[in-house]
């Protein structure tokens, strides 16, 4: 089959995996934006999705798309450098290269390891404990004893957030993220066709501006999750308490 014996065809698979996660981003970074204006809203949030079975089915095809995308990278690059040999390392510190289409494989590991952390903090602690019926999870939050619960996702936000370790993590994971978003936004489009002088410019100012919005939305809540539960804020302390 030609999407798989084919460079082409599996820059094709990339393009449209990629997409995929593009769409998800889009959708959990609106999510998590909630949790800035009320972490009861947030909770809600979280409580409808839950294990409801669209959410489980959804999480399987993003997981199904993710893993397709990481393997036919994989496969690429390493026929990519079979095939060129020296001339693909020369290609890649061309000058007017990228840094990230010179690092699309590092970076992809950042992304893969930190998302790996990033569902053992919190889907680990919200789907998957609601699936299979865990207990509530007991720590301390600006100084308050809590117990936390599957649709309870803003006493994880406060939680891991407050601890500066897990923040600079997920800021370097972040940076990550936009290096290859940014060259993969524009690399699909190209990729399914949209590869012209005048387009391509375009497309790559898009693609920052869209990776920025999108990435800047998760590093905002980061960053403020990180600040409000530090400087133990009323509403923080009025919340925790509530529950």
């Amino acid at each position: 089959m030609w999407l798989f014996n084919s460079s082409i065809g599996k820059k094709v698979l990339m393009s449209v995996s990629g997409i995929f996660l593009v769409l998800f981003l889009i959708f959990h970074a609106c999510m998590n934006f909630v949790a800035v204006f009320s972490l009861k809203a947030y909770d809600v949030v979280c409580g409808f999705l839950g294990a409801n079975w669209y959410a489980v089915v959804g999480t399987m095809v993003l997981a199904g798309g993710f893993l397709l995308h990481i393997c036919v990278a994989f496969w690429l690059t390493l026929t990519n450098q079979k095939a060129r040999g020296d001339e693909y390392a020369i290609a890649n510190h061309a000058p007017g290269v990228s840094f990230a289409s010179k690092n699309m494989l590092p970076l992809g590991i950042i992304v893969l390891v930190g998302l790996f952390l990033h569902f053992y903090m919190f889907w680990s602690k919200m789907m998957l404990a609601e699936l299979i019926e865990a207990d509530k999870q007991a720590f301390t939050i600006a100084g308050i004893a809590v117990n936390a619960g599957a649709a309870e996702g803003g006493k994880f936000l406060l939680y891991y957030f407050s601890q500066p370790v897990v923040v600079v993590g997920y800021i370097i994971w972040l940076g990550a993220i936009w290096c290859h978003l940014n060259h993969g936004f524009w690399s699909a489009l190209q990729t399914m066709g949209l590869n012209n002088d005048i387009w391509m410019k375009r497309l790559k100012l898009i693609a920052t501006i869209f990776t920025s919005v999108v990435v800047g939305a998760f590093a905002f809540v980061v960053l403020y999750m990180c600040f409000i539960a530090n400087m133990g804020f009323d509403f923080v302390t009025d919340y925790l308490q509530a529950k």
